[in-house]
């Protein structure tokens, strides 16, 4: 076991499965960023598994996941806008959430990065990193914006009046 597979280890056992047991349980307004959340360190951890055991099939999977993890929870505010209306999360818990979302991704591509070193595979790191924050952010703002809509369901489009 080398530094990077146990960091992989640790972020798996310290970081996702506390985030895991979040989107399982506990009022749908935890739920919801909580699974944004484990998607996003899921990804990291596979970054750092395909450093640390030298798989670059892994840095391919983390890249899935970066790219279904915020859509999965921008469905799941679709879905559930009604609910989510209902007891939206905390604005503080959502912005912590969205904050620690950003730290775990620099804390994970910036030494991944510097291990890389120039080419193809920085290159990969950084527009993975890139797809993590943006999807967080993003993810954060539809959540922001059910809190805001005061159970008021979405306008259909091509509805009149």
């Amino acid at each position: 076991m080398n530094g990077w597979t146990a960091a992989g280890t640790a972020l798996l056992l310290f970081g996702v499965t506390p985030a895991a047991y979040g989107a399982a349980s506990g009022p749908l307004g935890r739920r919801v960023p909580a699974q944004n959340l484990a998607t996003t360190l899921l990804a990291l951890v596979f970054l750092l598994l395909a450093q640390g055991f030298g798989r670059t099939a892994y840095v391919d999977t983390a890249l899935v996941l970066c790219v279904l993890g915020p859509a999965g929870t921008l469905l799941f505010v679709r879905l559930l806008a009604d609910r989510l209306a209902a007891g939206p999360p905390r604005p503080r818990a959502l912005l912590a959430t969205t904050r620690l979302n950003y730290c775990a991704v620099a804390a994970v591509v910036v030494p991944l990065g510097i291990a890389a070193g120039p080419g193809r595979a920085l290159l990969k790191l950084l527009v993975i990193g890139a797809l993590l924050v943006l999807g967080s952010a993003v993810a954060r703002r539809a959540l922001t914006a059910v809190a805001a809509a005061d159970g008021r369901p979405a306008p259909v489009e091509g509805a009149d009046g």
